[in-house]
């Protein structure tokens, strides 16, 4: 896309050449020496500055940015809010360290956090850096108020890569490949998603049936209920394809958790913090989890995550559990602020945008042959590509072209499970910085 018809929106992308320029090429020669070779690039960007919805990178190339820093910045790059929190609460205090002393901001986080939590249950809260520590957290504390060990976990889900979050992991082979042994103990079931049910067929039967496999396949075979601490799930599954499961996923599972004991921990490290139009993506499905794991959009971009769960359940002894920086008083300094934008603004902005986006979007299954279904909830948006739409066969190579085709022309996307394209952008996104990511889209859907 060229720069000429945008040179004068500031809000909207500007490419002064070909990609990479001559700055960014030379740095990426310079991370290929040095930078860890287990990281995943998609495409040649070197980014220099962000505000908003916008990425800068060092050749003086803008980007619109629909990935918000993989789901992290829901307030926009270097929000002047933000920004001003953190330079304030950096003059004052930096660390101490939340788990060994007080400082205000930690309480306060809290605080709001139980009073966000969904249920109007009374809540606490335990802090560390990432989503990967928050469902750590989750499952050491599932573990320690159960006294049970083994954990229900689903095919496609994503928790993170440390090795207990990794067990519960079942997104892609080149995650878990030659890491065993993991945490033991975790069972995989399918997720209540299949791409059959995607075409219009019986997503509420298919919900029942994935759910039917705990009672009368795994607890009649091979894992005793007593044994099972927690069922964990993503209530919208990010890495695996930006499933939106029928609400009756969840009402079975909440369920299955309540009749035998068992925890029910909802992972809302990307689907949280107003991603899909309401606080907590739980919300959509009118369960209450017993633990909530939170990270991402938290803070704006600051290392900080957190493990929510009910007051009686969060019921370990000092020592049991802590984290050194995590609750970090300027990351909590972040997150406060955060949690006032969403509130007053953003994820009612998350859900207009979101709406908008769908209505235009809902027919490229109709326009585009390789679109094999549009989903999504506020701005966690998924494409499907497939080889074409009689066969559904999936077609990741493809996906991968139009994610690489949408970086040449300013647009800023990630793919997610085999072959879906995921729209998570910040959520000020505006209407047009929406319609200029869906014309690119279209441009590139239509090759």
């Amino acid at each position: 896309m060229s720069s000429s018809p945008n040179t004068v929106r500031q809000d909207l992308p500007v490419l002064n050449g070909p990609l990479p320029g001559p700055k960014a090429q030379a740095l990426i020669a310079r991370d290929r020496r040095v930078i860890s070779p287990s990281y995943t690039r998609d495409y040649p960007l070197v980014a220099s500055r962000g505000e908003g919805a916008i990425i800068e990178d060092v050749d003086g190339n803008r980007f619109l940015d629909c990935n918000a820093g993989i789901a992290v910045v829901a307030t926009g790059h270097c929000h002047p809010r933000v920004v001003e929190a953190i330079q304030r609460q950096a003059g004052q205090l930096i660390h101490m360290s939340g788990t060994d002393f007080y400082y205000e901001n930690l309480v306060a986080l809290a605080e709001k956090l139980s009073a966000l939590s969904p249920g109007g249950v009374e809540r606490r809260v335990s802090f560390g850096n990432s989503g990967a520590e928050a469902v750590e957290g989750a499952l050491k504390l599932a573990r320690y108020h159960t006294g049970r060990d083994k954990f229900i976990a689903f095919l496609g889900g994503f928790h993170g890569r440390t090795m207990g979050a990794l067990a519960l992991t079942g997104s892609k082979t080149a995650q878990r490949r030659r890491f065993s042994p993991l945490m033991p103990g975790v069972h995989h079931i399918p997720y209540a998603y299949c791409y059959r049910c995607a075409y219009g067929k019986q997503p509420d039967t298919c919900a029942v049936e994935c759910v039917k496999v705990i009672e009368e396949q795994l607890l009649k075979t091979i894992l005793p209920a007593e044994e099972v601490a927690a069922i964990v799930v993503e209530p919208v599954q990010g890495e695996g394809g930006y499933l939106v499961p029928p609400a009756k996923f969840h009402e079975e599972l909440e369920r299955v958790a309540r009749r035998h004991g068992m925890l029910l921990i909802h992972d809302e490290v990307q689907s949280g913090m107003g991603r899909t139009g309401r606080m907590w993506a739980s919300e959509h499905f009118g369960v209450v989890p017993d633990i909530l794991a939170v990270a991402k959009g938290i803070a704006s971009g600051m290392p900080l995550g957190a493990t929510v769960a009910r007051a009686e359940v969060m019921n370990w002894t000092p020592g049991a559990h802590a984290s050194t920086f995590g609750g970090n008083p300027v990351a909590a300094a972040a997150a406060l602020v955060t949690i006032e934008l969403l509130e007053e603004e953003l994820i009612a902005n998350a859900e207009r945008m979101g709406r908008f986006m769908m209505d235009r979007m809902r027919d490229w299954p109709r326009r585009f042959p390789h679109v094999g279904d549009v989903r999504g909830l506020g701005l966690m948006l998924g494409v499907e590509i497939v080889r074409d739409r009689e066969t559904r066969e999936r077609d990741p190579e493809r996906r991968n072209r139009v994610v690489k085709d949408a970086f040449e022309r300013g647009l800023l996307i990630l793919g997610a499970g085999v072959n879906t394209l995921r729209l998570s952008p910040p959520l000020t996104i505006s209407r047009d910085q929406a319609s200029f990511a869906l014309d690119v889209l279209e441009e590139c859907l239509a090759r």
